[in-house]
């Protein structure tokens, strides 16, 4: 039997619903998310990736780089770095290699395939980590956010760009209504694929408040941890020093 709607994405098979979903319309994803944003997705990942400025020496990792449009984002503020981009959806990486070989990226930008929840590198190796996206599809968040801090040198930053539920008065119920059953149909004609976008909005509605998430990048032992809401409130960029 399929999921109901008031269960895609949970339970012990998250990880591989996740995965088989983003491979599923990896081909539509970069035209979905300029359709749901109207083309606002790349302005937020411009002020997610200048975040990471500051940052000490080192190589930059994005994670759930999708088609690498966050790691490109990094290429262009961080001309000097190198930039690793991993994903655990193999479809997505296959858009994301298209991608940045046809815009003459691939000499700094390195595609792997990586689970967020074990990262294959030692301590201590990146100057930052980005991710957009990611967090409210993690089996285990917690597990994600220590990863992310395992991995970043000292003075080193941890951002992450998510969606998250607007409390501007009079725009939650307009944008409740758009997100819940404009964009599942959206994606049903757009990308074939109902399920991904009735998931999306779903997962959005269990995550973690912005207030949640940063207490708990706190406690995980992020400092100077800190949000910023963009997109009228529908987005937030999250920022923890390592």
């Amino acid at each position: 039997m399929s999921p109901t709607p008031r269960d895609l994405g949970v339970g012990p098979d998250k990880a591989r619903f996740v995965s088989e979903m983003f491979s599923r319309i990896a081909g539509r994803y970069d035209v979905m998310n300029g359709l749901m944003t109207f083309g606002m997705h790349h302005a937020w990942r411009r002020l997610a990736a200048r975040q990471t400025i500051a940052c000490p020496d080192g190589p930059a990792l994005d994670l759930a780089t999708g088609t690498g449009d966050l790691a490109l984002e990094l290429r262009e503020i961080h001309p000097h770095r190198d930039i690793v981009a991993a994903d655990f959806a193999l479809g997505m990486l296959r858009e994301a290699r298209s991608k940045v070989r046809g815009l003459g990226a691939a000499e700094r930008v390195r595609l792997v395939g990586a689970d967020a929840l074990a990262l294959p590198f030692a301590d201590r190796t990146f100057a930052c980590v980005t991710s957009a996206f990611l967090l409210r599809n993690l089996a285990d968040l917690r597990q994600g956010l220590v990863e992310m801090k395992r991995v970043t040198r000292p003075g080193g930053r941890v951002v992450a760009l998510e969606i998250t539920q607007t409390t501007l008065p009079g725009f939650r119920s307009l944008f409740r209504l758009y997100f819940h059953h404009l964009v599942p149909r959206i994606g049903g004609l757009v990308a074939g694929d109902r399920e991904a976008y009735t998931y999306l909005p779903q997962s959005v509605d269990r995550f973690l408040t912005p207030a949640g998430l940063t207490g708990l990048m706190s406690e995980v032992g992020l400092r100077a941890v800190k949000v910023q809401r963009v997109g009228l409130g529908t987005v937030c960029i999250h920022t923890g020093v390592a």
